[in-house]
């Protein structure tokens, strides 16, 4: 198999049309909501005192309507109603697996749908947001790869995302029966639909807005960014962002990882690798997340196990282990359950967390490398319709693909490490 994808941004995406009406602040920096402000008439002097007035109803208490916010006079909040307006993502649909796993189908500025989903666990609640609609890269083992790139995303539909998110949880002050101590949406990983480090900017800002202490208020090591190896972005990264950093590896060759990932094409493993050992001291980063995909007969092997280990030698590490989670007309199948404990006994034997990643949400297709716009799929003929049903099926007849069936449920006894949920 030849890798066909391209491997840089070098491509043409639809401009982002301004929607109409007032300007939205979910998203804009702190500068640019002051400067937005004054512009508005907002006196200099008030400017910044107004920004965090503003900034805490919108990040911290989850308000939308300027006439709730009550410590501003009439006069002024009737003026940020007839300059400004609150927007998220519309929620196109939203559908929950039988493991309490959420996908919501969020529709954005200019019809366009992108896909982000909530994994619940039992001491954290880990969202997974998209970064563009579709993606460049094609990674030939993601479904979201066969959509084609269409535009980034801007701030506030990233940031928005999250919003969404905790207004489906109910997860803001006064919600009723809403504990204060306890945080559902706890992490958040940029895993979703794209490549994060192609939208820099508003990866960047909405990153920020997330961490603010004023609102959100995340710490940067509840936040990963996930890339497929962008390596003039990494360093920037850790400089502007200082999020955990992860990374789709997937191969321990330059020949494997070419078909898998293409973009190695253009900055190779030992290109990727130079730059990833200075990232743990840029970014007062713990260790550096390896993601790897668990490919039947492709990157499985032993000899796999060990190159990998050769080649993080001496980079602060966890290694990934994520069982494929098939998708229709998908070219490849999931390692079989001995062979993926295997690789991992060698991993864990040399001193490295191993963990394998527990697929989640496969039954509404939202696992790991499964998200895809409900648009983009609409978008065939009857007979690939009728062909993908039918692949589904039998991707469901086949869920039961490990000892206790149906993805995993069941614990093997003496088996050491923890299999981990869709976070880092």
């Amino acid at each position: 198999m030849t890798a066909t994808a391209p491997i840089t941004q070098d491509v043409m995406t639809l401009p982002r049309k301004a929607p109409e009406g007032p300007l939205n602040l979910v998203g804009l920096t702190r500068p640019a909501f002051k400067a937005a402000l004054i512009e508005a008439g907002t006196p200099e002097k008030q400017a910044r005192m107004r920004v965090g007035q503003i900034w805490q109803w919108i990040y911290e208490k989850g308000v939308r309507d300027f006439a709730q916010m009550t410590n501003l006079a009439k006069p002024y909040r009737t003026m940020l109603a007839e300059n400004f307006q609150i927007a998220v993502p519309e929620v196109v649909s939203k559908h929950i697996s039988a493991d309490g796993t959420r996908k919501y189908l969020l529709r954005i500025a200019g019809g366009h749908e992108v896909e982000t989903v909530y994994i619940p666990e039992v001491d954290r609640g880990t969202l997974c947001i998209s970064s563009q609609v579709g993606c460049t890269l094609t990674c030939s083992f993601c479904h979201t790869g066969t959509q084609k790139l269409v535009r980034n995303l801007t701030a506030d539909e990233i940031i928005g995302q999250v919003l969404v998110a905790r207004d489906d949880l109910g997860e803001w002050p006064g919600v009723p029966g809403r504990n204060s101590d306890a945080r559902l949406l706890s992490n958040i990983v940029l895993m979703g639909m794209g490549e994060p480090l192609y939208n820099f900017d508003n990866v960047r800002d909405a990153m920020k807005i997330a961490m603010d202490p004023e609102g959100i208020c995340l710490s940067r090591r509840r936040i990963t960014l996930s890339t497929s190896g962008v390596v003039p972005e990494i360093a920037k990264t850790a400089q502007e962002i200082g999020c955990l950093l992860a990374v789709s590896f997937h191969a321990t060759t330059d020949a494997v990882r070419d078909t898998l990932v293409p973009i190695n094409k253009k900055w190779n493993i030992e290109t990727l690798l130079t730059e990833l050992r200075a990232y743990p001291k840029l970014s007062n980063s713990e260790r550096i997340t390896f993601e790897y995909v668990m490919l039947k007969g492709i990157n499985d092997s032993d000899a796999d196990a060990r190159r990998l280990l050769k080649l993080i030698r001496g980079i602060p590490a966890k290694i990934n282990l994520i069982p494929f989670n098939e998708w229709p007309g998908a070219p490849y199948e999931r390692s079989d359950w001995d062979r993926i404990e295997a690789f991992s006994d060698i991993i864990f034997n040399a001193g490295y967390a191993s963990p394998i990643r527990k697929p989640r949400g496969e039954d509404i297709m939202a696992a790991c490398g499964q998200l895809k716009s409900a648009t983009e799929r609409a978008r065939k003929s009857r007979k690939a319709i009728e062909a993908d049903m039918a692949e589904e099926a039998r991707a469901l007849a086949r869920n039961s693909y490990a000892p206790g069936g149906a993805g995993f449920k069941r614990d093997r006894a003496g088996f050491k490490r923890d299999r981990l949920p869709f976070v880092v």
